[in-house]
């Protein structure tokens, strides 16, 4: 009953299949093999942009921070959700690789900011000046930390905003296979075609060993990415490994089919959770999450019972009642949902 983070699953088989198949033999170094390139083409492909520069690193914080880093000199500000993960969980990252930017937080019910908030923050902050700095770049998080979407009309206006105020858009696709399989869409309406200028494309959380993509779909600020990179300690020397693994998760919809068995485990155990007394439901479940109070009586259950998950927030001492966030993964089975709401049911 594991549901702390798909962070803490299992490598999908085939996966692991083609890191034994990358393996054998010797192959160039850097990027330049030919697995690396049949991955960035198969992202093309599905992007429907065959002119994107696609590039890997092994971590999501690493695909954010330099991706970010594209948008905005050291002296520019980037506008995020306050709990964006480039703003809670990546410990200065963001504005380390940016040589000093500043991140501006914009707020929102469940996890998403809209579009009454972020011209609010336009206009709180203003316009650039040798004092406030240069605002260069809007961020958005698709799936959000709060386990929401934006859809694809969302991020198009979002995007409009941000491009007529002079911004670049990036978006924070750690769990964006979550959010395209909960949506009838194409990676590319979500993404260019909605605006989006640069994603950082998650892998590790759906079944990866530890694969991202970052998708510049201005292909002229490769280059500078490549420097940054390599500047930043993340080019590999064995790059088909990351290769791999991408091009593996890709193979015949593997990658919607995984983030769409997660989306689904995570529903059912939101149902289930409905349907028992003192327990409330705290966002819409739209993706892999679900985030949930319940009273400390049965967190201790659960906890007896081996169940792993995360308070969000920390409870305070003698709290009656607490919140937990609940991942499910790409290898979550149904026995592992119906086993923590026995747990719950049985009090």
């Amino acid at each position: 009953m594991n549901f702390a983070s798909d962070n803490t699953g299992r490598v999908h088989p085939k996966i692991m299949a083609a890191l034994a198949a990358a393996n054998e033999g010797h192959l160039p170094s850097y990027g330049t093999d030919p697995i690396t390139r049949a991955a960035q083409d198969r992202i093309r492909e599905i992007f429907e942009a065959p002119e994107a520069a696609v590039h890997f690193v092994s971590t999501g914080t690493a695909s954010n921070a330099l991706a970010l880093s594209l948008l905005t000199p050291g002296w520019g500000r980037v506008f995020c959700h306050e709990n964006a993960h480039i703003q809670t969980s990546e410990t200065g990252a963001p504005e380390f690789f940016m040589g000093g930017g500043k991140l501006l937080l914009v707020g929102g019910e469940g996890g998403k900011m809209d579009t009454a908030s972020f011209a609010h923050a336009l206009q709180t902050y203003g316009d650039a000046s040798v004092h406030a700095g240069q605002n260069s770049g809007l961020s958005l998080t698709n799936g959000t930390e709060a386990g929401t979407i934006y859809s694809v009309g969302e991020v198009r206006d979002l995007s409009a905003m941000a491009h007529d105020a002079g911004l670049a858009v990036h978006m924070d696709g750690a769990r964006f296979a979550n959010a395209l399989a909960a949506q009838n869409t194409s990676a590319a309406d979500a993404t260019w075609r909605a605006g989006v200028d640069i994603l950082s494309l998650g892998a590790t959380k759906n079944g990866c060993m530890g694969a991202e993509a970052v998708v510049i779909f201005d292909p002229a600020k490769s280059m500078e990415f490549e420097y940054r990179r390599k500047r930043g300690g993340h080019l590999f020397s064995k790059h088909r490994y990351l290769s791999a693994q991408i091009l593996a998760w890709l193979d015949d919809g593997l990658w919607l089919e995984l983030a769409g068995h997660a989306n689904a485990m995570a529903r059912a155990l939101a149902e289930g959770l409905a349907g028992i007394a003192g327990v409330a439901i705290d966002q819409r479940v739209e993706t892999n999450g679900v985030f949930v109070t319940l009273p400390q009586a049965a967190v201790t259950r659960l906890v007896a019972a081996g169940a792993s998950f995360h308070y969000w927030p920390e409870p305070a001492e003698g709290d009656a009642s607490v919140s937990l966030r609940l991942i499910c993964g790409w290898d979550t089975r149904p026995e592992d949902v119906e086993r923590f709401l026995s747990v719950l049911r049985e009090g």
